[in-house]
């Protein structure tokens, strides 16, 4: 079967749009080709900085024939609806058409279709243009001569060449020659830009980047990762180091480089006084480098950085250049950590924030945070400022200290430092080191530990993989900042709408449950809830009834407890069995969900649910026609024992689940639940329920009630599946 080999050579294609342009040629070649009736057995892209390509293994060198039947309108129809079968199946005349006989319709016309296959060639120079004009660039430009005529090419960067070679193996490959705004298809590339300036010309895939190779050009995005990584430890630990692994920074690298060649740099040892965050970031963001570390003793004043080219001199100059770079960048650095510790100019105008939000204006963090208030920073305009945001989660936070078992004035002095960092000049510089930054300064001035781990903490989770905060202080004031983001947002109906969340509150909503559940946190969170709201009441922030509000942003916690608890893998109808609308205490459901799984899983769970699931069922079909149902149990109406040994056995469980339930052992609930399924067993077997006495009906339904409230106190059993 033959191959296709298609090379889109630019000259330059941005690292961070490389691999999804490839995955983009992919799919755009495939999927044309199969909807003009080829196949193929396999298809690979690859992506180098100044070129896209794409190897199509086992393509059918010819589509098949094809022949259908289009069904059509009576022979008596409408002239305007034989004019509309007539355009369906690309008719003349009603004469091409065929006459068909149903025994019961009569006769109505059928076209017979018959469409010859095309050659694989013809339909490859059919779709390509189209796909190269249309390909999905996020920002694309025009060049050159061709560029002042209407419709002519766009490309992320000029397109330089293209190669589309198709045959067997056996074969000499043909080359498709399609043209695009005077750029003919064929079978010649280049190399690297400057090692290998000479054109060659190519078959198939695998002599093109054998070809590549010997021209300098690691085709394949893996494996220059590979080489980079590899070299860099190697050069690291030849010099007695560790490299600082970054898989987000090799990833660009890499898309960097056609040929990769990985040298060591190296800048004063004085810079190392700048925290290791602040360098790494200085370095990786600036020179696109890899830091070093000592074994076990902080960062190295030597770095990694990669070249796209094999110097003749080893590489000496180009590493000093990256130095000079690193060092201006970390002489910047040093000048922002050093004024960061140091008293703000204007600190003597910063009294009356200071005073408000009790801050020691000796101490550089607290200046920085009267500085936040001082300047009146929006965080948005229906919430109002930083400073006002600030103070509701330092009140909240001190509300909910005693719950996680921190300290209330550590956590409200945590709140009040937490944001501080956000007018430092290292944040300014790097947005990405918030909440690092404060706990780094919080350390420097003395605060207590808690605290200063909480001005980082407070911000995690980030994300479904990111870790929660574990000290109590840092999850009261995560938990604040977080309660706080979704209250106000609701509170100005702000909510997310289908696939937009421009506030992240999903994250916020999936940040709180995580929080508490992953720490064992019972919270009664709509009182929470209450509260945040109150606060935001006192502001005049909020714009509709707060009970509402309340109950709305409850449900929406629900909506995320479900996703996060179905991750987890439970099952989706166990859920939905146990909360209710006003269950508040995620902590609790989640237990809850676990419990009711894991006794499910036994025979007993199965067979109880079974026989519950019954009673519920004939109790809902007698209340539906207006049964009576009597409003208590009476032995004396028992007629087998069958009854009395089922209204002893529920009497007994619902104690013993009721006093497992209040002490939140759900195990020992479900415990006392599986001694139902034997009598309740027992009681569908012996006893007929819908007998003609009315007071033994009345009495034997309200045996079924006794069943339904004591499995009730769990979960509703009629929502579970099976």
């Amino acid at each position: 079967m033959p191959d296709l080999l298609i090379e889109l050579r630019s000259e330059e294609i941005p690292a961070r749009m490389q691999r999804k342009a490839a995955g983009d040629l992919r799919k755009s070649v495939t999927d044309a080709l199969v909807d003009a009736g080829l196949t193929y057995e396999a298809a690979r892209e690859y992506w180098t900085p100044r070129r896209l390509v794409l190897d199509i293994r086992g393509l059918t060198p010819r589509s098949a024939d094809v022949h259908e039947e289009i069904k059509g309108p009576s022979t008596k129809a409408p002239e305007q609806a034989l004019a509309g079968f007539m355009r369906k199946a690309g008719l003349n005349d009603i004469s091409e058409a065929h006459v068909h006989t149903d025994p019961k319709k009569g006769d109505f016309y059928v076209a017979h279709i018959s469409k010859p296959g095309r050659d694989a060639e013809v339909i490859i120079a059919d779709v390509m243009p189209g796909i190269i004009r249309g390909f999905p660039w996020p920002k694309s430009m025009r060049w050159g001569k061709a560029s002042a005529k209407p419709g002519s090419l766009k490309w992320v960067r000029p397109l330089q060449s293209i190669i589309c070679t198709f045959g067997p193996e056996t074969e000499e490959p043909t080359v498709i020659a399609f043209e695009i705004d005077g750029l003919v298809a064929g079978n010649t590339t280049f190399g690297h830009r400057f090692h290998a300036p000479d054109s060659f010309t190519v078959r198939r895939f695998d002599d093109y980047s054998e070809k590549l190779e010997r021209a300098r050009v690691v085709l394949d995005a893996e494996r220059r990762k590979e080489i980079i990584a590899s070299d860099a430890r190697n050069l690291a630990f030849a010099s007695g180091l560790e490299l600082v692994e970054d898989e987000g920074l090799l990833d660009e690298v890499s898309g960097l480089v056609e040929w990769p060649v990985v040298l060591m740099g190296e800048f004063e040892e004085d810079f190392l006084q700048i925290p290791d965050d602040i360098i790494r970031l200085t370095i990786k963001t600036n020179q696109k480098c890899f830091v070093l570390r000592k074994p076990g003793n902080g960062l190295s004043n030597k770095f990694i950085l990669v070249s796209n080219i094999e110097a003749s001199d080893g590489g000496k100059e180009i590493a000093h250049g990256n130095a000079k770079v690193v060092r201006a960048r970390l002489s910047d650095a040093l000048y922002f950590w050093n004024t960061d510790q140091a008293d703000l100019p204007d600190r003597d105008k910063l009294t009356a924030s200071a005073e408000k939000l009790g801050l020691d204006m000796s101490k550089p963090l607290d200046q920085r945070m009267a500085r936040l208030d001082q300047l009146g920073v929006t965080f948005h305009a229906k919430l109002g400022t930083q400073g006002e945001r600030v103070q509701r989660i330092a009140k909240l936070a001190a509300e909910l200290a005693p719950v996680v078992g921190a300290d209330p004035a550590l956590a409200t002095r945590a709140a009040m430092l937490a944001k501080a960092d956000l007018t430092t000049e290292v944040v300014g510089e790097f947005p990405e080191l918030q909440g690092v930054m404060g706990r780094i300064y919080a350390g420097l001035q003395g605060e207590n530990g808690s605290v200063a781990l909480a001005a980082e903490e407070h911000y995690k989770p980030q994300g479904p993989s990111d870790q929660v905060p574990t000290d109590p202080v840092s999850i009261a004031v995560a938990l604040a900042d977080k309660l706080d983001t979704l209250v106000g947002f609701w509170a100005i109906d702000e909510k997310p709408t289908g696939s937009k969340d421009p506030y992240a509150l999903r994250r916020a909503a999936l940040g709180v449950i995580r929080i508490l559940v992953e720490n064992g946190v019972e919270l009664n969170l709509l009182a929470k809830i209450a509260q945040s709201l109150q606060s935001l009441v006192g502001q005049n922030r909020v714009e509709a009834a707060p009970e509402d509000l309340a109950t709305d942003l409850l449900s929406f916690f629900h909506d995320r407890l479900k996703v996060y608890l179905r991750d987890q893998g439970a099952r989706h109808d166990l859920i939905d069995a146990v909360i209710t609308p006003a269950s508040d205490d995620l902590l609790d459901i989640t237990r809850r969900v676990e419990a009711l799984g894991a006794f499910l899983d036994t025979e007993d769970g199965k067979n109880l649910l079974a026989g519950t699931k019954r009673a519920a069922n004939i109790l809902a079909a007698e209340e539906k026609k207006g049964t009576a149902i009597a409003g208590a149990v009476d032995p004396a109406l028992f007629e087998f024992d069958a009854e009395k040994n089922l209204f002893a056995a529920v009497t007994q469980s619902v104690s013993q689940a009721t006093q497992a339930i209040e002490s939140e052992d759900y195990s020992a609930a479900m415990g006392a639940l599986a001694t139902l399924r034997e009598p309740v067993d027992s009681f569908f077997e012996a006893v007929l329920v819908n007998v003609e006495n009315d007071s033994v009906r009345a009495n034997r339904l309200a045996l079924l009630a006794m069943i339904r409230q004591a499995t009730g106190a769990v979960a509703d059993f009629s929502r579970i599946a099976g």
